[in-house]
């Protein structure tokens, strides 16, 4: 009697291996922390990387003049930040709805997230915060002489560890509250410190234009946040006049 046994399964790919790998280190962390570490102290984690914080927190900092003496200086650092997050969108945004990674399955309350995309690769909390660490790292001596100026010498020694640890806790969240996969954080994380390399090499391009832009709205009478579940509008009015309108979708926050 003939055999019919069936041909044997071929082997799983490289990248096959790797994501099940991925998936199954990120579910140990997950599981092993989640009764131990309190979820209020990593939902913080998340809100303060979030987009919906970030670029209003920026824009507010830019349009209102600072109490610094060297205000051209800090509006550069703050335009910097402002092209960096900018920048994540363009970057973060595509990659996402291109590999369509989807999320953790055992993250039970991602609808309470602001996200509401369903891809997880690559992670744009990690991205974001690791870009902001960056920029704050090349732009060190500024902030140093800021601190200085406004007699917060006890934080001088201690900022850039501050926001390096913020940034890496934050990313390191983000595995630990179910919303993304280990390897979504580290790609995040590389590709943030890219991006805030990449605005600090290109910044004099851009640096005059936008700092003419600040001049302007500097004295804005008003600046308004509207949002919806789909959007982010911020609008900036002088004398009456919208002068400044963009509209940001949340999918990609």
């Amino acid at each position: 009697m003939v055999s019919m046994s069936s041909p044997p399964s071929p082997a799983p790919s490289l990248l096959r291996r790797i994501v099940d790998f991925d998936t199954a280190i990120s579910l140990r962390l997950y599981t092993l922390t989640h009764p131990i570490l309190p979820y209020y102290f990593l939902k913080t984690l998340e809100i303060s990387g979030d987009g919906f914080l970030f670029f209003p927190l920026v824009l507010s900092l830019l349009l209102y003049p600072l109490a610094f003496s060297d205000t051209k200086n800090s509006n550069i650092f703050l335009i910097n930040l402002l092209l960096g997050g900018i920048l994540d969108l363009i970057v973060i945004g595509p990659l996402k709805h291109l590999i369509r990674r989807p999320r953790p399955v055992y993250n039970k309350n991602m609808f309470l997230s602001f996200a509401v995309d369903h891809w997880s690769f690559p992670s744009g909390h990690s991205s974001r915060v690791s870009m902001i660490a960056t920029l704050f790292y090349l732009s060190s001596d500024f902030i140093r002489d800021v601190l200085i100026q406004l007699k917060y010498d006890l934080f001088v020694d201690y900022l850039m560890l501050i926001v390096i640890g913020w940034a890496a806790t934050t990313s390191c969240s983000r595995v630990l509250l179910g919303r993304h996969f280990v390897f979504d954080v580290i790609a995040g994380v590389l590709l943030g410190i890219l991006e805030g390399f990449s605005i600090e090499h290109g910044r004099h391009k851009w640096t005059e234009f936008f700092l003419f832009i600040v001049e302007v709205t500097s004295g804005a009478e008003s600046f308004a946040l509207h949002r919806t579940k789909e959007s982010l509008t911020v609008s900036v009015t002088l004398g009456g006049v919208v002068i400044f309108s963009t509209c940001i979708d949340r999918r990609y926050l």
